[in-house]
């Protein structure tokens, strides 16, 4: 049974100018040690797709058409609130993507883990190393341990004395830590990280990747791993899924997405990355504009801005096809060709 397996979910957005298709069928499948990279245009769906997974996405406006999320075999849209409490922090863990706005300023870096792990182990008991009716008392001290268990692993010196600052007191990539430490304190199965790295100079960005990648082979994780980063993705990811206008349109593992890019939205991605030696002038944009969510077009929603677009694109949406093992796209020319 897959960890997490997504299947044709549609979300649609209610805006005061009309209803937006904001996710069209998305499907992807996730093992346990695989570590996903979700790339795509600002816009395209990819916080939404992570977002829907942890079910935080508000309903309404939001609304889900159609399509199920299934964690070990539980269709999380079918949960109720109180169960998704429950597997939040427990079974799905989410690094967000600033850690400025979402650390409390006003409370010590000690209290928000401790509070953390006092959600998790309330409900099971066992993962603080206590016995089931332990008392407040017990579960506070079991708490505050695990947390500063949690912040050592993670890699802050001194966290003992750390657990008595504030988050003002922490470095950009230091506060990124302690939400790693957080989002891993009641040991997920699946971790989503939403652009964890976006704020990050180049050398933290180092270390975070590195420590997210050691966390997933040393606890056996499955990631969502959520950026714009193509770089990131190549040092990282075992997969990748390329979304487009709330669509993926190419996914499989990373080597072949990167190396072999199949659909015209991944060339034209890769092709706008900027290489050492290239002529100033040379680098490569991508025309038009991605198409209205509220009425979005019948067919391929890439089809206006691609060059090898044929008639049958603007007539229906592409099925993701295989061409290679593993390797799917959502392109009716470039699934024809390499049949």
């Amino acid at each position: 049974m897959p960890l997490l397996e997504i299947r044709d979910l549609h979300l649609h957005m209610r805006s005061f100018d009309g209803e937006a298709h904001v996710l069209n069928g998305i499907n992807l499948t996730v093992e346990r040690g695989e570590i996903w990279g979700i790339v795509g245009e600002t816009g395209c769906g990819k916080s939404l797709t992570g977002l829907s997974v942890s079910r935080l996405v508000p309903t309404p406006p939001a609304r889900y058409a159609r399509g199920e999320i299934l964690l070990e075999g539980e269709n999380l849209l079918a949960a109720t609130e109180a169960r998704m409490r429950a597997l939040r922090g427990r079974r799905i863990g989410m690094i967000f993507q600033d850690p400025t706005t979402n650390l409390n300023p006003v409370f010590r870096i000690g209290e928000q883990l401790t509070d953390v792990a006092l959600h998790a182990g309330r409900g099971e008991p066992a993962l603080l190393g206590l016995a089931p009716g332990a008392s407040g008392g017990a579960l506070r001290r079991a708490a505050r341990e695990h947390a500063l268990a949690m912040l050592e692993h993670v890699g802050i010196p001194n966290a003992a004395a750390r657990m008595e600052d504030y988050p003002h007191q922490f470095s950009g990539g230091m506060r990124q830590r302690v939400l790693i430490a957080m989002a891993l304190i009641g040991r997920p199965h699946l971790l989503i990280a939403d652009e964890p790295t976006t704020a990050l100079d180049v050398s933290v960005q180092a270390q975070i990747l590195r420590l997210i990648h050691d966390l997933v082979r040393e606890h056996n994780l499955g990631v969502l791993f959520i950026t714009h980063n193509l770089g990131v993705v190549a040092q990282l990811c075992t997969h990748v899924a390329v979304m487009y206008a709330g669509n993926v349109v190419e996914a499989g593992p990373v080597r072949a997405v990167l190396k072999s890019p199949v659909h015209p939205y991944t060339r034209a991605l890769l092709e706008a990355l900027p290489r050492a030696g290239l002529a100033r002038g040379a680098l490569r944009g991508l025309a038009g504009t991605v198409p209205s969510l509220i009425a979005p077009p019948r067919g391929c929603r890439f089809a206006s801005r691609c060059t090898r677009a044929e008639p049958a694109c603007q007539e229906g949406a592409p099925p993701l096809d295989a061409v290679g093992e593993a390797h799917r796209v959502a392109c009716f020319v470039a699934a024809r060709e390499a049949a």
